[in-house]
């Protein structure tokens, strides 16, 4: 009987074991979006996660966890075990803008994330309240330079990228503009469609429906070159030379999440995201997809963290 008891033991300790994770996911995953409901990661989220469940089998849950422009919700996450149910959906600055703007941060924007997918870059556009008589971004830098003080920027929390883009456009056009904090993207277009603010950086997935209402008039879009959604409408470096604001929007998770869980994620992700019916209404929000790798991902998170990190201290720019 000892003989055969040993025997048993060893043949057990033989055996390949099941990898802990193999039966995942067996629960709810958790989608948190660090910014009021309405906005762009939201929008994005709830997107991932209608299409998600079928994918994975398990239902998807949206959280929204507002506040000090992305950092609560990052946190959250951050600080979540790595087991694949706690996820991150938001935009480029809680990782690469939010550790130099804020001094007392709990957590690190690149070494406290396993970056898995890379969304896409959203078409921001600056878009003003029709009231306001300028129709091209050289006749808004005029009418700030006329009436200083007087224009109220709407912006979606300190820090975020409606701030940044407003704080940057302003130094380098040489204008001085209020900026006014709001908890989200939503929020802050609502104000500046009613005449509250003046103006607004935003992601065109909010924005257009308003845009082609005539509750905004779009004057400029941030990146280099010209949107193909908004190919008539010029970009503000072609009135302030060197401007070059793009946002991207990812999925993370918390460090230490398994690769076999991270590639997982990577590839029903993206093959939803480019599901036809799914890649044209995205494109025709101004989304421009990716089919980015998490290395891939990664590699553009350190080096955006870096291009911030420079670009930041060289503008003397803080939150706190």
């Amino acid at each position: 009987m000892r003989l055969l008891t040993v025997l048993a033991f060893v043949v057990a300790a033989l055996m390949p074991t099941a990898p802990a994770n193999a039966a995942w996911p067996d629960h709810p995953i958790r989608l948190i979006v660090p910014f009021a409901a309405g906005g762009s990661s939201d929008i994005l989220a709830r997107i991932i996660a209608s299409k998600l469940n079928e994918a994975l089998g398990q239902p998807i849950v949206v959280e929204n966890k507002p506040g000090a422009a992305g950092n609560i919700g990052a946190e959250f996450v951050a600080k979540a075990k790595p087991d694949g149910y706690t996820l991150l959906v938001d935009l480029m600055n809680p990782h690469v803008s939010n550790p130099v703007l804020y001094s007392n941060l709990r957590f690190k924007g690149v070494d406290d994330f396993t970056p898995i997918a890379l969304l896409g870059y959203v078409t921001t556009t600056l878009v003003v309240n029709p009231a306001l008589p300028v129709h091209s971004v050289g006749e808004l830098i005029a009418y700030a330079k006329a009436h200083p003080g007087e224009l109220n920027s709407a912006c979606a929390g300190v820090g975020s990228s409606t701030h940044l883009n407003s704080v940057i456009f302003a130094k380098m056009a040489g204008i001085d503009i209020v900026q006014v904090q709001y908890k989200g993207g939503a929020p802050a277009l609502a104000d500046t469609i009613a005449g509250r603010t003046q103006l607004l950086f935003t992601a065109a997935t909010i924005s257009l429906p308003f845009v082609k209402s005539g509750g905004v008039r779009a004057l400029a879009t941030t990146r280099t070159t010209r949107s193909p959604i908004l190919p008539d409408v010029p970009t503000v470096a072609e009135t302030v030379p060197g401007y070059d604001e793009g946002v991207w929007y990812g999925v993370f998770g918390p460090a230490g999440l398994p690769d076999e869980i991270t590639q997982r994620l990577n590839k029903e992700i993206v093959r939803l995201m480019h599901a036809p019916e799914q890649q044209k209404m995205l494109q025709d929000q101004g989304i421009e997809l990716s089919n980015d790798t998490p290395e891939q991902f990664g590699a553009l998170l350190r080096k955006d963290a870096a291009f911030y990190a420079k670009l930041l201290h060289e503008l003397n720019i803080k939150a706190d």
